[in-house]
């Protein structure tokens, strides 16, 4: 009988021991991963606190807030509202980098919203023409050259004059009598 609760005991503490492993290595890898919030750097300051964003995310977000302040100024009907010209400026964008499923899924949400396709069309044979002007390494160059051709899908780069030679003219000369 003795035998019996013995080995009744030992199966309930295997039992636990097995369920105690287990949360201890739950625990383990769900703290390493979280890492500790309050972690300081390594100059021995504390970190910044994210309730006071920095200026640089708040000069960013003035930045999105005039320019959809000045689609709308700029933009008659619905090409001009926040959501087509946010929506709108990003299937361009994606299209231009070449992320073609991406686009069409952003185009139906935009489609949905009651946003004229064709102002999509003209932005991005706009973005075509300034081709050039694109650098792909910088993308702050994409998205403002997107932006200046969601306010104008009309605008024409500047073509660049090139100096010819004028051919040398003299005052007193005259073509030979043949």
């Amino acid at each position: 009988m003795s035998r019996r609760v013995l080995q009744l005991q030992n199966a309930v503490l295997r039992h636990f021991a097995v369920s105690g492993l287990a949360l201890l290595i739950g625990l383990g890898s769900a703290s390493a991963q979280s890492g500790d919030t309050r972690a300081q750097d390594p100059s021995g300051k504390p970190a910044a606190s994210n309730s006071a964003p920095p200026a640089d995310a708040t000069r960013d977000n003035q930045r999105k807030t005039d320019e959809f302040v000045e689609a709308a100024q700029a933009i008659n009907g619905p090409a001009g509202n926040p959501e087509c010209v946010w929506l709108g400026r990003r299937v361009v964008r994606l299209m231009w980098l070449d992320d073609l499923d991406t686009a069409f899924r952003h185009l139906d949400l935009y489609d949905r919203f009651g946003c004229p396709g064709g102002h999509v069309q003209a932005t991005f044979r706009c973005l075509t023409r300034f081709g050039g002007q694109v650098d792909p390494k910088v993308a702050e160059t994409l998205n403002s050259r997107v932006h200046a051709c969601w306010i104008n899908p009309a605008a024409q780069p500047q073509a660049a004059v090139a100096a010819q030679p004028a051919a040398p003219t003299t005052a007193g000369s005259t073509a030979p009598a043949t």
